[in-house]
């Protein structure tokens, strides 16, 4: 689903949002029902994919755990109402740089199980590449931290390994990193809710919205 650079968003009184959020946000981009509906339609396409296999589901933390919540209730209600029974393992890790966020020789994974018990195993990573736009854009324009984790996990020679994103940021970089399975292409903003952060507020927000100038400023450290 492409949402285009022109596109005036929702305005905020149609919906219910925490109070403490209010004079903050511009405008809600993507409501919360239609992010549901979105993420049952990718867990389908993704059940449709992976056949009989068993997978593992890695979700990259923070941003990225509602999401994976509700892509693999959705893949276990699928799995529920159908002639065939998809286990699931659910793993999570973090990412983080040292010295140099650019730097794809300082990233640290932190966190999860042995990475070699994906051996044969049918690998998802539950991703949200706007999360790291917030703290350097060359990531979502290079796609860099997707490269190292993704080598480090193939090291470990899973039977496939599929990325699955919420939402992907536009760019104009030509090797921008594009995952097997996204749910919003979005313009050049600075989003929030959905486990979005802005300096660790708005995670409890529903909706995907674009924060406003007074929002920034409020939380800002």
């Amino acid at each position: 689903v492409q949402i285009s650079d022109n596109w005036p968003g929702y305005s905020l009184d149609l919906f219910t949002y925490p109070q403490h959020y209010y004079g903050d946000l511009e405008y809600v981009l993507i409501p919360h029902g239609i992010i549901v509906d979105r993420t049952e339609r990718l867990a389908k396409d993704i059940m449709q994919d992976i056949g009989d296999n068993d997978i593992v589901v890695l979700c990259v933390l923070k941003g990225g755990y509602k999401f994976c919540a509700d892509l693999v209730e959705h893949i276990k209600n699928l799995s529920r109402n159908s002639e065939r029974f998809i286990s699931m393992k659910v793993d999570f890790v973090r990412l983080k740089s040292y010295h140099n966020d650019q730097s794809m020789q300082d990233m640290q994974i932190m966190g999860g199980d042995d990475l070699s018990k994906l051996t044969g195993k049918v690998s998802f990573l539950c991703f949200l590449l706007i999360l790291f736009f917030m703290f350097c854009k060359d990531i979502v324009g290079t796609g860099r931290t997707m490269k190292v984790l993704l080598n480090n996990i193939e090291k470990c020679k899973p039977k496939m390994i599929k990325v699955a994103s919420l939402l992907v940021k536009r760019t104009t970089q030509p090797d921008g990193y594009r995952p097997d399975y996204y749910g919003f292409e979005i313009p050049d903003l600075f989003v929030v809710g959905y486990a979005l952060d802005y300096n660790e507020h708005f995670r409890d927000l529903n909706h995907i919205c674009v924060i406003n100038d007074h929002g920034k400023a409020k939380y800002r450290v």
